[in-house]
């Protein structure tokens, strides 16, 4: 495995997660829609920001346990697959990242002896 792939594979989920928690931290901006005043939209950007905050935490757990992000990922991506059946969109923009983000910190794992040795 060349030096470019070892870094490739070791980087990947991480980027990948951080992009995806600013792309879904986004969706927050929704709530300024609504033309309601300041104490009727905090609570609204707030509910907005809990699945920005469960991914954050789950980039934080797995940033050094890849095995763990690799089920927390796909748990999470499984759990909105499951309960938006209704909206392929949606499990596609959603499910998709997350699903390829846990596989990616399970590879991560698989290889993190020979990923580590170079380092």
């Amino acid at each position: 495995m060349t030096q470019f792939l070892k870094q490739l594979l070791f980087w990947s989920p991480r980027v990948l997660s951080i992009a995806f928690v600013v792309f879904i931290s986004l969706f927050a901006l929704d709530a300024f829609s609504e033309g309601h005043g300041f104490w009727l939209t905090m609570p609204a950007v707030i509910i907005h920001l809990i699945p920005t905050v469960i991914v954050t935490v789950a980039i934080v757990i797995s940033w050094r346990r890849e095995w763990i992000g690799g089920v927390v990922f796909i748990a999470i991506g499984l759990f909105y697959l499951f309960t938006n059946l209704r909206h392929v969109s949606w499990i596609l923009t959603i499910s998709g990242p997350l699903l390829l983000i846990g596989i990616l910190f399970f590879i991560n794992w698989l290889f993190r002896k020979d990923l580590k040795a170079n380092s």
